[in-house]
């Protein structure tokens, strides 16, 4: 008698294992469909990394570009400040005319000859 509840205790607990089993399989089911699952997340999900990853790379070559253009543009304006340095320094060399009130420039003004002169010329 022992024997057979036992073996009615280990046929449902097949049963109920074979149900869980059941259960599992369609949940899992649903879980991976592309359309409306967690499977089409990350499907989505996937094809937004793949974006990602070359607008990534699309933004790499643009700042090598605008990296190489800056260094430019540096070595440019390191060059112009030392030009300019050379030339201010020059300019201390130059004598200083405003601490002399004399030293105004002169207008010289010339006038025409007379209209009977130029006629007699041409």
């Amino acid at each position: 008698m022992l024997n057979l509840i036992a073996d009615v205790l280990l046929a449902a607990g097949a049963i109920g294992a074979g149900l869980y089993c059941l259960v599992l399989s369609r949940r899992l089911s649903r879980f991976t469909d592309l359309e409306s699952g967690m499977g089409g997340a990350v499907a989505v999900l996937s094809v937004q990394v793949d974006d990602l990853t070359r607008a990534l790379e699309e933004a790499r070559k643009a700042s090598r570009g605008s990296l190489s253009q800056l260094t430019d543009l540096t070595k440019r304006a390191e060059d112009s400040a030392a030009r300019l340095e050379i030339l201010l320094a020059s300019m201390h060399d130059l004598p200083d005319t405003a601490a002399q009130p004399s030293a105004r420039p002169t207008v010289t003004r010339r006038r025409r000859a007379a209209r009977s002169e130029e006629q007699e010329a041409a």
